[in-house]
């Protein structure tokens, strides 16, 4: 067994006190050793503390794998598993731009919970408009999903000139949350997310991000999403499963 260690920033939340499950997804996936297009599946267990040194646990006996621990506290579990899902072609680029207005991360007082403030979660780091640094991924509803221009930024480059995974993970995360929002279903936490990056983009690139209800079944809400370049080519999609409550039965 080896251990080291990993810390997600306050900047990289999603609810105002615990990581961005998509962000720290990403960023979990890339502490098992694989492929770089392969599928990995990311298992949050717990809501992930923000400047906190969290443990990461090897097993020689089970690779490439790893848990994620906030001491004696199970955060995540990472594993490769295979990604079957069905991606459907993205809305043009006109819908698109014409529905932006009506993304629900813009609308004021959406959340009861949070008076006076615009979108579904504010400050989140993926869809938060009053994120002092997020990544505007405003998602609306087109057609049978929902999708945005995605405005990427030179300043996010990696080394290598690109879009991190772990943004692109983010980017893929909240969109299926607001597909279901779209149907009128306000789904929980994020529970898993098994993502597969195929081609990381040059940042500052303008990509189209989508995503789509798959089902529901008692609390789990499963959701798709893609990310596409330029050229409308497949870059990234991913499964999310989201943990809510269980539908109301209708006599």
């Amino acid at each position: 067994m080896t251990t080291h260690t990993i810390t997600i920033s306050e900047r990289f939340r999603g609810p105002p006190t615990s990581g961005h499950g998509g962000y720290v997804s990403g960023r979990f996936a890339e502490l098992i050793h694989t492929a770089s297009d392969a599928a990995v599946e990311v298992t949050l267990r717990a809501p992930i503390p923000l400047d906190v040194e969290l443990q990461v646990r090897h097993d020689a006996n089970h690779q490439p794998a790893c848990t994620v621990l906030d001491n004696d506290t199970l955060i995540a579990e990472v594993r490769l598993e295979p990604l079957t899902i069905s991606v459907p072609p993205p809305p043009n680029q006109a819908a698109i731009e014409s529905a932006a207005p009506r993304s629900a991360a813009l609308m004021p007082n959406l959340n009861h919970l949070l008076p006076g403030q615009t979108g579904f979660h504010p400050i989140c780091f993926c869809c938060g408009p009053e994120h002092e640094d997020g990544l505007g991924v405003f998602v609306a509803p087109v057609d049978q999903q929902v999708a945005c221009m995605w405005e990427t930024r030179p300043e996010w480059a990696d080394s290598e000139g690109t879009i991190p995974n772990a943004y692109l993970w983010t980017a893929l995360d909240c969109p299926a949350q607001y597909a279901f929002l779209a149907e009128g279903i306000r789904t929980g936490l994020l529970g898993r997310m098994t993502a597969s990056i195929q081609k990381k983009p040059r940042a500052g690139a303008k990509l189209t991000v989508t995503a789509w209800t798959l089902e529901i079944s008692g609390k789990k809400h499963f959701g798709g999403s893609a990310i596409f370049d330029e050229d409308k080519t497949l870059i990234g999609s991913a499964k999310t499963v989201w943990i809510g409550k269980q539908p109301a039965m209708h006599r």
